[in-house]
């Protein structure tokens, strides 16, 4: 795997922009049009999730997904080697000062949002835009090297990275700071009884329950991120405030309210999401 990294990922990594997308767009003829590379997961998805629409319209969603898809994927790689100062022009926010009272007021930030446009650009560059310090908290490695290497590209900007047994130890008893925590709302739960069961694209959708329940527990008031692209290589955030009162909101109503609206926001421009995962793969089963 080190040698995978330094045969491919990191030469990629140095490549001139106008390579990068050169490369993607062979990708995406290569992966989409000849390998066909998960079409029967992107096909079940589009179609469960947009029943009213034809298959005229499904195929131009799935066709404008994987060139999208190609980009953000190159666009991840080129990351590791890019600056501070050249995220901050690719990844901007057009209204962070919407949050700003609440860090004078020494209040923390839920930040929600799913696999949209560039999400890793959003986890990596958004630091520079907050006064609060933000936080991701990721799942540990096998490989020592890879955790090392996504460390390193995730934190370039200033975001403090926290692992889940670090979480689990008691980091937040230790450390006070009003936090701006980052939550991509939309990976399928592995843990059964942290899991909330919602309408979610026309489907019966297992929900992670981790940005509620922090949000409670710390009483934090919660912020969805919409990315949107600009243009090729280019986006911007644009934040809205969910509720700045979490105790007073019913079980599950947070959980509710930052799905729908990612659900919206997909629905506006839905080849910007990412289609090829099994996001529904997991049913309820009995009593669940």
């Amino acid at each position: 795997m080190i040698l995978f990294y330094y045969l491919v990922v990191f030469p990629i990594s140095r490549m001139p922009w106008w390579m990068v997308y050169g490369f993607s767009d062979f990708l995406y003829w290569t992966g989409y049009k000849i390998f066909r590379y998960r079409t029967r997961v992107v096909n079940t998805n589009l179609k469960k999730s947009f029943p009213e629409k034809s298959a005229a319209e499904i195929k131009d969603i799935r066709r404008k997904f994987y060139r999208h898809f190609c980009d953000v994927m190159l666009e991840g790689i080129k990351m590791q080697t890019m600056t501070a100062e050249e995220l901050a022009i690719k990844q901007t926010v057009s209204n962070p000062e919407i949050v700003d009272h609440l860090f004078e007021q020494g209040k923390g930030l839920i930040i929600c949002t799913g696999h949209y446009n560039n999400w890793e650009y959003v986890a990596t560059g958004i630091n520079p835009w907050f006064k609060h310090q933000t936080l991701g908290i990721y799942h540990q490695f096998k490989s020592e090297f890879f955790e090392r290497k996504m460390l390193e590209a995730r934190s370039k900007t200033g975001m403090l990275l926290v692992s889940r047994k670090a979480i689990r130890e008691g980091f937040f008893k230790e450390h006070k700071d009003p936090y701006a925590i980052f939550f991509g709302v939309d990976q399928s739960p592995t843990i059964a009884k942290k899991v909330y069961w919602m309408e979610f694209l026309n489907q019966e959708t297992p929900v992670a329950f981790g940005a509620e329940k922090y949000a409670k527990e710390r009483n934090y008031a919660v912020v969805f991120a919409k990315n949107e692209k600009v243009k090729r290589g280019h986006y911007c955030m644009t934040l809205e405030i969910l509720t700045e009162d979490p105790l007073n909101t019913a079980h599950g109503e947070i959980t509710e309210l930052h799905h729908k609206t990612l659900e919206k926001v997909i629905q506006e421009r839905p080849e910007y999401w990412l289609w090829s995962h099994k996001r529904w793969k997991r049913k309820r089963k009995a009593g669940e």
